[in-house]
């Protein structure tokens, strides 16, 4: 059965486009773009036929379905042919039962969905996989395209360097200096892209990368381009999947350029649109106190929006002022029982290493959605009997300086309650006796 899908206004204004057509903006109205789907054709096939068959798929290796993202390619990018999608078989990451974590803090059925148990690190590599692939459709049906660029604090870069890699199409990165962690800025540099450097802040990258895809031989990467929400929306689809088809109560989210909230509501939306689930979570957002742009709308009541300059946060992935998908973003949340919540560098820090302490290894992002939880548990926000997702975006082995510096107690601004520093002895028996008993006395 074809499927069809097309670029549509978020605004509601009825421009549409072909969804192979190279545009990021209505150019009617200005605003951003959504990929729709003919949710009519889709739904000719049963809410049961739709879960037997993603099931089905999760236990395959056949080309491409074993893949989370295109295991539901129907939903995603049915447009796109097979002999042309890029994939690394994404996707399909655990939900980690934060059993220990969730008894501290009286929420027993906590959880935490590791995207970063993935290829390049990060949940960016769900959105990557559609974006590339639809690049290399583009380009075998005649489109000049000779790059594809983005601007980027390190996760997006990995996963554009890393899929164009795989297909053979070039990668121009464009990085913030000295606000990228060293982990994230070797992936690109490894898997061969055009790396720039720009004395400069994300969103200062971002307006840069904006006026180079002008040239439509470059083609935009970054989460302005509706493309990439149609692999990141596969996140919620894949956690209510590893629930047996149940929703969870409440979804906590770290936010920074606003993408994924709106692609993992869109993909709850039509979810419960096409009959397969019969109620949405509560969705929270979390966002880093330094870069808080959707926190200072959202006491607005999300009627007033200003940017903000970004300040240096230990969350370096999040450190955006003017998040370019804050319309479509606030679009989704509007359908949701949403909240909105901020976390100190000292809340975000903490919690991360708490977490740790608990089995985990967090990225400071990650530590971001951690601290808000606690926040809203303690202020009864949240319920200690609701079944709980907490989102890691990332994985915390991106930023190793972060832990490092963590557990010297060395980060401004955060005191570390968790710094675990190892004991330095010399090679003697007796003496390291007495420090493991005095070490383990300790934790009695």
């Amino acid at each position: 059965m074809a499927y069809r899908a097309w670029l549509e206004c978020v605004r509601g204004c009825g421009q549409r486009y072909d969804v192979g057509q190279i545009v990021y903006r209505c150019e009617r109205c200005g605003g951003l773009l959504d990929v729709e789907h003919d949710e009519n054709e889709l739904a000719r096939r049963s809410p049961a036929a739709w879960i037997q068959l993603f099931n089905e798929r999760a236990r395959t290796n056949q080309w491409p379905y074993g893949s989370g993202v295109w295991g539901k390619k129907e939903w995603v990018a049915p447009w796109i042919a097979n002999e042309n999608i890029v994939s690394m078989y994404e996707g399909h990451t655990n939900l980690f039962w934060a059993e220990r974590l969730g008894a501290e803090i009286g929420v027993p059925d906590l959880w935490v969905k590791l995207c970063g148990n993935s290829h390049t690190g990060s949940f960016k590599d769900l959105g990557m996989t559609v974006l590339v692939s639809a690049v290399k459709q583009m380009i075998a049906e005649g489109k000049p395209i000779r790059a594809v660029a983005c601007a980027s604090t390190g996760d997006t870069s990995a996963a554009l360097a890393a899929y164009c890699a795989a297909a053979g199409i070039p990668a121009l990165v464009i990085l913030p200096k000295d606000k990228v962690s060293v982990g994230q800025l070797v992936q690109p540099i490894a898997n061969g892209a055009i790396v720039l450097s720009l004395d400069t802040d994300f969103d200062g990258c971002m307006a840069v990368v904006q006026r180079l895809t002008e040239d439509h031989s470059i083609y935009l990467a970054n989460s302005m381009n509706p493309l990439r929400m149609e692999g990141q929306k596969t996140v919620g689809i894949e956690i209510v999947q590893q629930f047996d088809w149940e929703v969870p109560d409440v979804l906590v989210i770290p936010v920074g350029n606003l993408g994924n909230v709106s692609a993992i509501g869109k993909g709850f939306l039509m979810m419960k649109r096409l009959g397969l689930i019969s109620r949405l979570p509560r969705i929270v957002c979390a966002q880093a106190e330094r870069a808080n742009p959707l926190y200072l709308s959202y006491l607005t009541g999300f009627k007033e929006y200003q940017p903000v300059k970004a300040q240096r946060t230990l969350a370096s992935a999040i450190q955006i002022g003017n998040p370019v998908s804050y319309e479509r973003a606030v679009k989704v949340l509007r359908q949701f029982d949403s909240i909105v919540e901020q976390a100190t560098e000292d809340e975000l820090a903490n919690a991360a290493a708490r977490a740790d302490r608990t089995g985990m290894y967090c990225c400071p992002h990650t530590g971001v959605a951690l601290a808000v939880l606690f926040k809203l548990v303690e202020r009864g926000d949240i319920g200690r009997d609701e079944r709980v997702v907490v989102l890691s975006t990332a994985h915390g082995l991106k930023f190793t300086d972060f832990k490092v510096r963590y557990h010297q107690d060395a980060l401004p601004d955060v005191r570390a309650r968790y710094a675990n520093r190892p004991i330095e002895l010399p090679p003697d028996p007796e003496a390291v006796r007495r420090a493991v008993e005095s070490a383990l006395a300790g934790r009695s």
